[in-house]
């Protein structure tokens, strides 16, 4: 008898490049320490800009104001617009097959915390990156972002809605994410949990996890 049900899939750094490259490029050519920007996002992770915006308790408007408050807090100001600006990675293909492979058998469902922001679903401001993000969307059996419905990983909330949307037990399902803290939860409450650092480790874990060739 088949072990596991469903796959749960974060989408920026899973799917996509991380976010995180072009964050550390920004720090290295704007003179900031090395992961100012995460370190940022980290602190009061629960209330803080960041957490605010992916659950749609503010505005982009006020997201670029919180931003800056608390990047000037911590010695360099940067305003919220421009960390948005570089959000969205590119998407990867490979993965995006592996995604394909995957609902043949298992039920397929993305789990994200994203931001009501630009075109398209997520944080992909462009049209064209829009478009793509879109397309691979249409992929998922289930879509569940923060943005819609007010809370965001690493609520344990958001993951025991996603088990009940799926229909399946946390045991019953393997849950995809780059983000440690995002699958502790998730691990907790019974879930296979495979952290995402590059695509061919991604695909090596998910297919011995799974017990089939990706």
């Amino acid at each position: 008898m088949q072990r596991y049900k469903a796959i749960l899939w974060d989408f920026g750094g899973v799917l996509t490049t991380s976010p995180f490259d072009a964050f550390a490029h920004y720090e290295t050519t704007h003179g900031l320490p090395r992961d100012f920007i995460r370190t940022i996002n980290a602190r009061n992770h629960e209330h803080n800009a960041w957490a605010l915006f992916e659950s749609s308790q503010c505005t982009m408007e006020e997201f670029d104001t919180l931003f800056e408050a608390e990047s000037r807090a911590a010695g360099h100001p940067i305003p919220g617009r421009v960390v948005l600006d570089l959000l969205g990675g590119d998407v990867r293909p490979r993965m995006v097959e592996v995604l394909k492979r995957c609902k043949q058998d298992y039920q397929v469902t993305c789990l994200t915390n994203n931001m009501n922001m630009g075109e398209g679903p997520g944080m992909w401001r462009s049209p064209e990156r829009a478009a793509q993000v879109a397309e691979v969307m249409t992929v998922f059996d289930l879509v569940i972002e923060s943005s819609k419905e007010g809370m965001r990983k690493p609520d344990p909330r958001i993951y025991a809605l996603a088990c009940e949307r799926m229909g399946v037990n946390p045991a019953e399902v393997v849950y995809l994410d780059d983000l440690g803290i995002n699958l502790k939860p998730a691990k907790a409450q019974g879930m296979t949990t495979i952290k995402v650092t590059g695509e061919a480790q991604a695909i090596a874990e998910l297919s011995a996890v799974l017990g089939i060739a990706l």
